[in-house]
């Protein structure tokens, strides 16, 4: 016979027996060698770090070298309509990275490269090259785009003294004049925007062609002193129907250039009427161009109804 409290006790030794088993038996499963686990070089590590080192500054060199050639040898000979060889071209010589690797790099760090690196060094290079471009070819290092309207465009009349707007902004790219019946817009009418750049508002060409109603095509040029003449009616003109103020045509000031085109000395016709507006500029390394059609149309209002 074995009494309780033996019982109890034996029972607890051999609980805590397996207990001990047990967790000597799970430490040793997961021990690094059983799983694989390979032994820490410093030498390996040191040697491995210092290949990837060089292999950023490789690549690194490698985008402002394709950068440059893309910008100063490529750029100048290149047809803007063909512009997208300037990024193609550069973004695929990501399979030349290995290569220029093998060329340059010893055999020491050779043997640390893998595929992955190859993976890192592409979007390396990509990303470099598009932060280095988007830099070369804007101020104060290039200058690829064409000035744009800096605001509003508008049409005025002047009777020599008095300049009245027309009602409309010329936002949807028309503005239409109405005019009363059997009339036609007389006076000078002017043809009034400011062009706004991020180099030099103040070197560029604009060339405005009228095509009236009546199927004539007149190239007109701008009038360099208007905006100085006329500056006092210009800020505090009016509108055609007087509940607006002068449309904001110059919203940056002295920054952009103004322009004035008299469309007509003696009136425009009723009909539609228009307006072709060419911009140009010496850019680097390219010609810039912008071009805007803009339609002004003369409308007779309409009759008042017989209350009859």
């Amino acid at each position: 016979m074995v009494d309780l409290n033996t019982a109890m006790a034996a029972a607890a030794a051999e609980q805590k027996r397996r207990s001990s088993d047990g967790t000597q038996e799970r430490k040793k499963r997961r021990t690094g060698k059983d799983m694989g686990i390979e032994a820490f070089d410093p030498v390996t590590y040191v040697g491995k770090e210092r290949a990837d080192t060089a292999s950023m500054w490789l690549v690194l060199t490698f985008s402002v070298v394709v950068s440059l050639l893309m910008r100063y040898v490529l750029m100048p000979g290149t047809d803007p309509e063909k512009s997208d060889i300037l990024y193609l071209l550069p973004l695929a010589a990501i399979v030349l990275i290995p290569q220029v690797h093998r060329i340059v790099m010893p055999e020491r760090f050779m043997e640390h490269y893998t595929r992955g690196t190859w993976f890192k060094s592409g979007f390396l290079h990509m990303f470099t090259f598009l932060a280095l471009s988007f830099m070369l070819v804007n101020p104060p290092l290039g200058d690829i785009v064409a000035p744009q309207l800096s605001g509003e465009w508008t049409v005025a009349t002047s009777d020599g003294t008095e300049l009245v707007f027309a009602n409309d902004n010329g936002k949807d790219g028309e503005i239409t004049w109405t005019v009363a019946q059997g009339a036609t817009l007389s006076g000078e009418v002017w043809l009034m925007f400011g062009l706004a750049d991020n180099v030099n508002s103040d070197g560029a060409t604009v060339t405005v062609v009228l095509d009236n109603n009546d199927a004539s095509n007149q190239e007109l040029a701008s009038n360099s002193t208007f905006w100085d003449e006329h500056f006092e009616q210009i800020n505090t003109g009016r509108t055609l129907d007087n509940t607006s103020g002068t449309p904001n045509l110059l919203p940056h000031g002295e920054s952009d250039q103004p322009f004035a085109v008299l469309l007509s000395e003696t009136g425009l016709n009723i009909g539609i009427h228009t307006i072709s507006v060419l911009i140009t500029e010496d850019g680097d390394p390219w010609e810039n161009t912008r071009s805007y059609t803009w339609t002004l149309r003369i409308v007779e209002e309409l009759p008042e109804a017989d209350d009859s």
